[in-house]
């Protein structure tokens, strides 16, 4: 995996016609990451989602969360979905995007006004739905891609279009994998 560069803020802002190129209605399913254990990754072709589990394999669930009182994981943020489009502007490198240490990175307007919460999704066999938790960037995030890069995603127009990702939870369970067509319910 490269070291890749951190591109300044005007290089970033550069890249947002091609973000908002993304696909409204439907989109693909680009990348699938599980993370086993804390800082590690595994790249999958496919993965399973399960309405408890998450992604299967994913420590979401052994992690558990400081956003809730009894540090249980957080049923509303059990899977964490990025923009491909996105990622590959920030990463520089494709074998960076797990680096991101989110789990499915689509190729689809993440934005608010897109996907507000309550709007599902088709991939695969499984179906998803957004969640109100926002998905923000964290200290890991500023040292694997700068901290222009959590201006940019933290910017007003990078939270309009939820740049940094989505939060979202398993409504019914089934096989995804890269390359799955992913279908906006509305």
């Amino acid at each position: 995996m490269s070291a890749g560069r951190h591109l300044t803020l005007n290089e970033l802002e550069a890249g947002l016609a091609e973000i908002r190129r993304s696909p409204r209605d439907a989109g693909r399913l680009a990348l699938i990451v599980i993370r086993p254990l804390t800082l590690e990754r595994e790249i999958l072709q496919q993965g399973e989602l399960d309405v408890q589990r998450g992604l299967v394999g994913d420590n979401w669930q052994a992690r558990g969360s400081t956003m809730t009182d009894d540090g249980v994981a957080h049923p509303e943020m059990q899977l964490n979905l990025m923009n491909a489009r996105a990622i590959d502007l920030i990463a520089t490198d494709k074998s960076r995007w797990q680096l991101a240490g989110d789990q499915l990175f689509v190729d689809l307007d993440l934005s608010g006004e897109n996907l507000p919460p309550g709007t599902r999704l088709e991939i695969g066999t499984a179906v998803i739905e957004v969640t109100a938790v926002p998905h923000t960037g964290c200290k890991k995030f500023v040292a694997r891609f700068g901290l222009e890069a959590m201006k940019f995603v933290n910017s007003p127009v990078g939270r309009e279009l939820n740049l940094r990702g989505i939060n979202a939870k398993v409504v019914k369970g089934g096989v995804v994998a890269v390359g799955d067509r992913i279908e906006v319910r509305r």
